[in-house]
């Protein structure tokens, strides 16, 4: 659909009830792609997102002569180790900040220096920090415009290793990318974070993909992550359904008084956004956790509740739990996430402006939003800001709202392709 349109969601006739499947983990493909493209062999990555983010990701990494096989059941990796190759010219991760991230710090195991750019936008989002550890460990890498921000310029040669240390306290990414090189350095590497750590969740997910490619990170009381000189070993990797694709499901379930099973996302998640459903337990659904999957039932109409939740470590469900507040009684208070600011648009002024155009009364804070809940919403055309976590948050609320339209819908395609005829899907089956 050409940018600029709008797409009319359908509301549903009634309770939304089904079973759906939700793409990889986008955040565990992306991790993945790194830790086997630095691994000595070939690995398979078997139920891995293919979206625009993990497409700009791969091609990045095959201009560094990663060897790629994607047709088959499982995507190859043809890993080099930590003998990357220099690109012919720049590498574009369009909007993709953990990809544009990560390769940062995989950038300078190249022989020459590699110029990381992308859209607009990225150009916007902080990557500073990052440049700062990677000095520490005698990488150079700057910032091109004296931004802090992209484009940046690593030049290669490899990392030194040893202590560095991280200001980790506007994004995760910075120390994910940091840990996902460090076993390429010519030394252990160490590195201290400087301040808060948030989003944690991500950081778990880093260490846990890197222990299932062979190398254990050693994490400290007083904030140290030890990581050894250690090649990575290829690997089969089973990248389980996308929490945070699913959390969209679970809503649909909670505003209609529905009943939803993801079956794709296991009981034991290694993804923090999976306890978004805990939070619509505290919000008066029914939480079934089973080897068929994660459910929610939502409650009657008028039966949904505001909460108070600090969601530091789940920053990326928070446009789809404040969509669900509409319909809550009561005053949902979030706390914890102005990081969000910096992500594919403010998500914090974003999402606050498009409630309030529905009629919801709702306010910013400087770390969180204000949802009150429990009036009459009207429809209205929804700015996305070209972010795919707005489309498909809001397209929960045209489920309850007749006449809603979701503009430039396509962006949904930087995380779930298919969303679309997925949710539409849904909708169909359970009216």
């Amino acid at each position: 659909m050409a940018a600029g349109a709008s797409r009319r969601v359908s509301a549903a006739a009634g309770p939304v009830r089904g079973v759906v499947r939700v793409p990889g983990s986008k955040s565990l493909t992306q991790r993945a792609l790194v830790a086997a493209a630095l691994a000595e062999g070939t690995s398979r990555l078997f139920g891995p997102l293919d979206s625009e983010d993990t497409r700009l990701l791969r091609e990045a990494l095959g201009a560094l002569g990663v060897g790629f096989d994607t047709g088959t059941e499982a995507w190859r990796v043809r890993g080099r180790g930590c003998r990357v190759a220099a690109p012919a010219g720049e590498l574009y991760l369009g909007n993709n900040g953990t990809g544009i991230r990560f390769l940062a710090s995989v950038a300078a195991l190249a022989p020459a220096a590699v110029r990381l750019t992308g859209t607009p936008r990225m150009a916007q989002r902080p990557i500073g920090p990052l440049l700062e550890a990677l000095r520490g460990w005698g990488v150079r890498a700057e910032s091109l415009h004296g931004t802090g921000c992209p484009p940046v310029e690593v030049h290669g040669g490899g990392i030194e290793g040893g202590e560095t240390r991280l200001d980790a306290s506007k994004s995760s990414q910075f120390l994910s990318s940091l840990l996902l090189a460090a076993p390429c350095a010519r030394r252990p590497a160490e590195i201290v974070l400087s301040g808060p750590l948030v989003s944690r969740p991500y950081v778990d997910l880093t260490t846990a993909v890197m222990a299932a490619f062979g190398v254990r990170v050693e994490v400290s009381e007083d904030r140290r992550f030890r990581v050894p000189r250690r090649a990575y070993r290829p690997a089969d990797y089973a990248v389980e359904g996308d929490a945070s694709s699913a959390s969209y499901f679970w809503a649909a379930a909670a505003v209609t008084g529905g009943r939803v099973t993801v079956a794709n996302v296991p009981a034991e998640a290694l993804q923090g956004d999976a306890a978004f459903a805990d939070l619509l337990g505290r919000m008066g659904c029914r939480v079934e956790k089973s080897a068929e999957g994660v459910t929610v039932e939502g409650p009657p109409e008028g039966e949904l509740r505001g909460i108070e939740v600090d969601m530091g470590r789940w920053p990326d469900v928070v446009p789809t739990l404040a969509v669900v507040a509409a319909f809550a009684r009561g005053e949902t208070v979030v706390t914890g996430v102005a990081h969000l600011r910096i992500k594919e648009s403010d998500r914090i002024r974003s999402v606050v402006t498009e409630l309030v155009r529905l009629g919801v009364s709702a306010e910013e804070r400087p770390d969180g939003l204000v949802v009150r809940g429990g009036g009459r919403l009207r429809p209205a055309e929804v700015a996305t800001y070209d972010d795919h976590r707005m489309a498909m948050s809001f397209a929960v609320a045209g489920l309850r709202v007749p006449g809603l339209r979701i503009r430039d819908p396509g962006c949904v395609a930087k995380s779930f392709p298919g969303f679309w005829e997925v949710f539409e899907g849904l909708v169909g089956a359970g009216a």
